[in-house]
């Protein structure tokens, strides 16, 4: 794999990012944007790629428990349709599975001392790392 990846792990209010280093090795969490426009956090994610030369977004899909697609994948197709269009052509987007993540996620905050409380501000970026981590070691 040659360049970073982005991982996103999107909400309607804060939306969790992770960057890969240039040689898909590492995931470090990024600063979750926190907005309930689309166009914000689409206009903030293009603005990532496109200072970070990121040939590869990942998006988690909010599955249900069982694998079937809800009303949260909905929502995140109608995202993932708006970044595109903000997108360079060239950039690759790959779906993942995110069933597990946010619980992972508060599991590594619980076992670090921190109640979900006052994890909440890092849960979103926590899971995209968890996101990242999977497709690096997949990849």
């Amino acid at each position: 794999m040659a360049g970073r990846v982005l991982a996103i792990d999107y909400g309607g209010k804060r939306t969790g990012l992770a960057l890969s280093d240039a040689l898909g090795i590492t995931a470090q969490p990024l600063p979750a944007i926190v907005s309930e426009s689309l166009a914000i956090t689409v206009q903030g994610i293009a603005d990532i790629v496109a200072k970070r030369e990121v040939p590869v977004v990942l998006i988690g899909m909010p599955y249900l428990p069982d694998g079937r697609e809800g009303a949260q994948v909905d929502r995140v197709r109608l995202f993932l349709s708006a970044l595109r269009e903000k997108l360079p052509e060239e950039t690759q987007i790959e779906e993942i599975d995110e069933r597990h993540t946010t619980k992972e996620a508060e599991a590594m905050w619980r076992q670090a001392g921190y109640s979900k409380k006052k994890a909440k501000g890092f849960l979103d970026s926590t899971a995209a790392v968890v996101l990242l981590r999977e497709y690096l070691h997949l990849n």
